[in-house]
């Protein structure tokens, strides 16, 4: 069981005093909160999208010991108590980078899709070009947290995953990041505990 250090309780209770999550769902709200604490910005309450039946989906799919898929290592270590499949350190993802042209995010999700498949949760916090490879391949995920970050392709990436009727979880804007999306799939891995 994971314990909750006074220092995180106390910033939950200050979080609360400062943002309004009423409006959300119970698991929306999980996600918003964790989402707000990692990054203390509490605009992420205006722009993150939240869906109850996708983030239902998703927590059923980790109880049932889903693989997780991350674009980066940075994610995949922020992503506490499961097993992450991240594969953009791999050779094999820099040589299919070179042959394709693609980024090895791209190359490590293309190879990611071979081997999780469908029913994977798919988390992005850096590589909008992750994103995108996900949106084009046939894979169908049980989740996608698509929290990327940047000035060139996240904004965009995020918008057509928020068209593309995939279960996700996103915001609108170049804001996002490691963090944000560790911290979006966490709350779902702990969301008993909170």
């Amino acid at each position: 069981m994971r314990r909750v250090h006074p220092i995180e309780t106390e910033s939950y209770r200050i979080l609360r005093g400062l943002v309004d999550l009423s409006r959300f769902g119970p698991l929306s709200r999980a996600v918003v909160e964790r989402v707000i604490h990692a990054s203390a910005d509490p605009e992420y309450a205006e722009t993150l999208v939240c869906d109850e039946e996708a983030l239902l989906g998703g927590l059923e799919a980790l109880r049932r010991g889903a693989p997780v898929v991350a674009d980066v290592g940075m994610v995949a270590a922020g992503i506490t108590a499961r097993e992450v499949l991240c594969l953009v350190s791999e050779p094999r993802a820099r040589k299919l980078a070179d042959e394709r042209g693609i980024t090895r995010s791209a190359a490590g999700f293309r190879l990611a899709a071979e081997e999780a498949g469908g029913g994977a949760v798919w988390v992005v916090g850096n590589a909008p070009t992750a994103l995108f490879e996900l949106l084009e391949s046939d894979v169908r995920p049980e989740l996608v947290v698509g929290l990327p970050v940047g000035f060139v392709g996240a904004a965009e990436s995020k918008a057509a995953l928020l068209e593309s009727g995939l279960p996700a979880v996103a915001n609108r804007g170049p804001k996002g990041g490691s963090a944000v999306a560790a911290a979006a799939l966490n709350a779902l891995i702990y969301y008993e505990e909170d």
